[in-house]
């Protein structure tokens, strides 16, 4: 069973920027499917960007050119840079992992974007 952790979370103000980290468990992290979702009150979570390994990765057209998903083997960590955040980034961001059949949720870390 993989476990994820979520960090990185908090406030901060229109046209700022946050980290998050996603840590796994597991020896086969290189192998991992990652991505992150969001869901802000009222809506459906929703994906906001996904990453293999190399350069396969992919955004929500709503992040693209602020948010960067990465990862670091070694840590068996997957980050996503956020910039030029908007109010209506607000959500709790969640990290998810896939490796074949098997895939795992982390428990989500609120993200507030307001002045």
């Amino acid at each position: 069973q993989v476990q994820l952790v979520e960090s990185g979370g908090g406030l901060v103000q229109p046209g700022g920027s946050l980290k998050l980290s996603c840590v796994a468990s597991g020896s086969a992290f290189r192998l991992y499917l990652m991505a992150w979702y969001r869901q802000a009150p009222g809506k459906q979570r929703e994906l906001v960007a996904t990453e293999a390994g190399g350069n396969s990765a992919n955004y929500a057209d709503s992040v693209k050119g602020r948010f960067t998903i990465s990862r670091d083997n070694a840590k068996n960590t997957s980050y996503l840079q956020m910039n030029s955040l908007k109010p209506e980034d607000t959500a709790v961001y969640y990290c998810h992992s896939q490796w074949g059949s098997r895939t795992a949720w982390g428990q989500g870390t609120q993200v507030t974007v307001s002045s």
